[in-house]
């Protein structure tokens, strides 16, 4: 179910947290499969030879519980031991509960959009979080997030379900939108196009004719339905199968088999960004 959209709010200039309180509702290993793929192939961008000094990982936005941020922290810290995670959220409330939990090298502040911890960033995760806000606000968001990376940062951005099975991504560097990863549970769905309503908020109300996304996720039905017969070796055979498919007939499809089999799978943004709107200004600018 989709959030009723607001605008956004508060004023980082005024002292106050930029953003909007979330529902904040959330549940235990929800973030598994875009954790896999940031201490996967995006794990280099932890690297203290990479950062130049040991990196910073934030979690923005991570709930009523701070569970979620310890089991980043700990993910984070079996790829980059020396890594700091530093978990954010807007409700004072939040932010007590997880101090309660403080380890070295995992802290909690109150804060929002502006990420307000000294350094630049390495690495921030905002998920489920605005999903609330109306889609207009959604370029300005990335840009102020976007503003607190190193230059080999990556802001993650994305919805899942609530416990994980249906998820998908957008991975924004200082340059602006770099890709879309979809990763869905085996079994949990029939459809690849099942990750609808799990897109993004920059993409959510793009499925429809006209759009790349639908073209995108039509295409991947189709190529999900060609390999049926694969499914007699496993559902990921036949998900590698759809992949090479979509890619041989020119979607940019990155990575490779290895990520394929997991159920996982990442586009380049400019194959499925929108045709019209804010987010179109960004792909044309």
């Amino acid at each position: 179910m989709v959030q009723k959209a607001t605008r956004l709010g508060g004023r980082s200039r005024t002292g106050r947290p930029l953003g909007n309180t979330t529902r904040g509702t959330t549940n235990p290993n929800r973030m598994r499969r875009v954790d896999r793929w940031l201490t996967g192939p995006q794990g280099w961008r932890l690297r203290p030879a990479v950062t130049g000094a040991p990196p910073i990982a934030v979690d923005l936005g991570y709930g009523a519980s701070p569970r979620t941020a310890v089991e980043f922290f700990e993910r984070i810290r079996a790829v980059s031991p020396s890594a700091r995670v530093v978990g954010i959220e807007i409700e004072p409330e939040r932010v007590a509960r997880g101090a309660a939990l403080e380890l070295e090298g995992l802290d909690f502040m109150l804060g929002g959009f502006e990420i307000p911890v000294a350094a630049q960033v390495s690495v921030i995760r905002a998920f489920n979080v605005l999903r609330q806000y109306d889609e207009a606000d959604v370029p300005g968001i990335w840009d102020t997030m976007a503003s607190r990376l190193t230059t080999t940062g990556v802001l993650i951005e994305g919805t899942c379900d609530e416990i994980g099975r249906r998820s998908s991504w957008v991975a924004v560097t200082k340059d602006g939108p770099q890709t879309l990863s979809i990763s869905l549970r085996f079994g949990a769905f029939e459809l690849p196009s099942d990750v609808a309503e799990r897109l993004p908020k920059a993409l959510i109300h793009r499925n429809i004719t006209g759009e790349r996304i639908h073209e995108f996720l039509g295409a991947a039905d189709a190529a999900w339905l060609t390999a049926s017969p694969l499914a007699t070796f496993g559902n990921s055979q036949r998900f590698v199968a759809m992949c090479r498919a979509l890619r041989e007939a020119g979607w940019p499809i990155c990575d490779s088999a290895a990520r394929w089999r997991l159920g996982e799978m990442t586009v380049l943004w400019d194959a499925v960004a929108p045709r019209s709107g804010a987010l179109a200004r960004i792909e044309e600018n």
